[in-house]
């Protein structure tokens, strides 16, 4: 529950130190004095927007905090561990404006984004305020309405998760469903140039050998008598071979060097120019015993060849490329047909999804359709106790066509109601006047919160348009709300403020030529007073103030206490 609120230079406030209790707490003051600025105040901490008019005049800054007591709200305790923050029994909110406008939140003491500190907040008050009734003008907030009291708000999360899962997916297959179908006609055509070139089955290095074998077969004859005239030139002609001529030198150099050691390195150079000779004879042969007149195998050369260079000028590539070519279509093909098992793969996880979702969404229509009845005949007694005795609330749910069905499950809420008997149903801003929607609104609202696992409820002037008797069987209703959670209740009803556990008065005073914002924990004679006050007007009469003092007598647990820090 909310246990402390300090707010420091916002608005009219300059300093406001206000500790709070559980029970039923009620906030009064005369028009304009400023009732609701703790209450926008408060909101800041839980995220609302800020505005840099909410600074003080005079001031450069703006500070709010509120501390909450955590050991009844696990929920907020587990997300505050969930989120890697201190998740004692106690959390401070803080949330600091500057003159400039600049805006900052904590949560513990830690910098925290306003989306998170919305999201805890959600889990420590619910505000109720003076215009929920034309919300209720909205089937949206019917919807949610229902939920909430169902308990089952987060299954509807739930769902809405699941179908825009679901509708995602959904969206994607249909995309990829049609690039494929584009890809088939891609598919087929690779697998017609794949089936060529696999047949063609050309190795990496065949053109370059190919190209060289058609050179020697379109060349054989002279290739053959040249060489053959080579080797007779270096050892298998007459006496004049190269080989017979380095021979008859090295005899000759051999009578020499008997006369110089000086040729000595001639010698070893013809000696080394014969051995090279000979080599080079021995590889001439051997290439010459590989060369021969072969006109069917060149014929078959030149037809590979051939079939390489049109398979090259049909793809628009190099011949020596066909190779990386080949490969590069197959990557292309086994890419495409690992889209076609993605595109199974995606539309059974949309097929679970939407299973899910239905899954989901049934569970949440059970719910509903229970939640429904018990709901409509709760508004219907407290719409007796608010004195529509003749009037009849009613919960509708319409079921939904396959098509029409989505984010928020298989059926449209709408709250409908009959003012006076014999009537039949119908919505609210076709039937009920201002002050009957302002009723049926209240009405909703305490049922409402008797199902809210927030422990800070908050009421902020929905009161307005009642009075007399129903004003004091709101009183009651608030009360009886208050003895198990913590209520806050700013009112005008004197029938509403005689009912709280504690009273706070909010007033207006002039300091140093500025308008100040001033609040008043009332002990029992100055609740009298204010009741009195709230009755009777500006003039205070000692009848105003026995009616008073009889109103506070027939409420029990009223505790007296002094005048809170407030400046």
């Amino acid at each position: 529950m909310l246990t402390q609120i300090t707010i420091h230079n916002y608005a009219i406030v300059e300093t406001l130190e206000l500790d709070l209790r559980q029970g039923m707490t009620v906030v009064s003051g005369e028009t304009g004095a400023g009732k609701s600025i703790m209450l926008d105040a408060l909101g800041l901490t839980l995220g609302d927007r800020a505005d840099s008019d909410a600074v003080r005049d005079g001031a450069e800054r703006a500070e709010v905090i509120a501390t909450f007591d955590l050991s009844q709200i696990p929920q907020a305790r587990q997300w505050l561990q969930s989120h890697d923050m201190d998740c004692d029994d106690e959390c401070i909110l803080k949330r600091v404006i500057t003159r400039e406008g600049r805006s900052r939140s904590y949560i513990n003491g830690q910098p925290s984004p306003l989306a998170l500190t919305r999201e805890l907040g959600s889990y420590l008050i619910d505000i109720h305020g003076q215009h929920e009734h034309q919300r209720l003008l909205k089937k949206d907030h019917h919807r949610s309405l229902l939920d909430d009291f169902a308990g089952k708000a987060e299954l509807a999360a739930q769902v809405r998760q699941r179908y825009q899962q679901w509708h995602r997916l959904t969206r994607q297959l249909r995309e990829q469903t049609e690039l494929s179908q584009e890809q088939t006609a891609r598919v087929q055509l690779l697998s017609y140039q794949l089936e060529e070139l696999d047949q063609l089955a050309i190795n990496d290095d065949e053109l370059a050998e190919l190209e060289q074998e058609q050179k020697t077969l379109a060349n054989a004859g002279d290739i053959l008598s040249t060489g053959h005239q080579l080797l007779s030139l270096t050892d298998e002609g007459d006496n004049e071979h190269c080989i017979a001529l380095l021979n008859h030198c090295q005899q000759l150099l051999v009578s020499l060097s008997d006369h110089s050691e000086a040729l000595s390195p001639v010698t070893e150079l013809l000696s080394s120019a014969q051995i090279q000779i000979e080599e080079a004879s021995s590889e001439l042969r051997h290439f010459l015993g590989r060369v021969e007149m072969n006109p069917q195998r060149q014929q078959y050369v030149e037809e590979r060849l051939s079939t390489l260079y049109e398979i090259a000028r049909k793809h628009r590539i190099h011949p020596q490329e066909i190779p990386t070519f080949h490969a590069s279509l197959q990557q292309e093909l086994n890419n495409l047909q690992r889209n076609d098992d993605e595109l199974d793969q995606l539309a059974e996880q949309a097929e679970y999804a939407r299973n899910r979702y239905q899954q989901l969404a049934d569970r949440l229509s059970t719910a509903r359709q229970r939640a429904a009845g018990k709901l409509s005949k709760a508004v219907d007694k407290q719409l007796h106790n608010l004195g529509m005795n003749a009037a009849h609330f009613d919960v509708a749910l319409r079921p939904l066509q396959p098509e029409q069905q989505g984010l928020h499950g298989l059926e449209e809420v709408e709250f409908l109601i009959s003012a006076n008997r014999g009537q039949q149903a119908r919505p609210l801003g076709k039937v009920a006047s201002g002050g009957e929607l302002s009723r049926i609104s209240l009405a909703i609202q305490v049922i409402t919160a008797q199902t809210s696992t927030t422990p800070t409820l908050i009421f902020d002037e929905v009161d307005v348009g009642i009075g007399g008797g129903i004003a004091e069987v709101v009183g009651r209703m608030l009360r009886e709300l208050g003895e198990r959670t913590q209520i806050l209740c700013v009112t005008h009803q004197p029938q509403v403020a005689s009912q709280g556990h504690q009273h706070l008065f909010v007033s207006k005073q002039a300091k140093r030529g500025h308008t100040l914002t001033r609040i008043t924990q009332l002990d029992r004679d100055q609740r009298v007073h204010e009741v009195a006050r709230m009755l009777g007007g500006i003039d205070i009469t000692e009848r105003s103030i026995e009616h008073a003092r009889e109103m506070l007598m027939i409420i029990s647990g009223v505790e007296s206490s002094g005048q809170i820090a407030a400046h």
